[in-house]
């Protein structure tokens, strides 16, 4: 039998901004905050980067902010909806 060959580069380890922001995201999913009125986010944001400043002391208050537009854009739909975005007809709707 050949062997298989694999191309695979060596990983780097991940910055703490990295992990940071990969907890978050993780932390949003499970906590269900994407579902929470849009004024309770804001605060629970702060709180949870808060959070993130004492788990991992050596990021910057850059960094920190960047967690926080981070987190808040992830927390947003994708496609906005309501209905001034659906379509009022069929026809409408396959316009495209």
């Amino acid at each position: 039998m050949a062997r298989r060959r694999t191309d695979k580069k060596p990983q780097r380890p991940k910055s703490s901004f990295e992990t940071a922001r990969d907890e978050l995201f993780r932390v949003i999913r499970e906590c269900g905050v994407i579902d929470a009125h849009e004024e309770d986010k804001g605060p629970w944001m702060e709180e949870t980067v808060a959070f993130m400043a004492e788990r991992y002391p050596d990021l910057s208050p850059a960094e920190l902010g960047a967690l926080r537009d981070l987190g808040l854009r992830f927390c947003q739909p994708v496609i906005p909806h309501g209905k001034e975005h659906a379509p009022r007809s069929n026809e409408e709707a396959n316009a495209a």
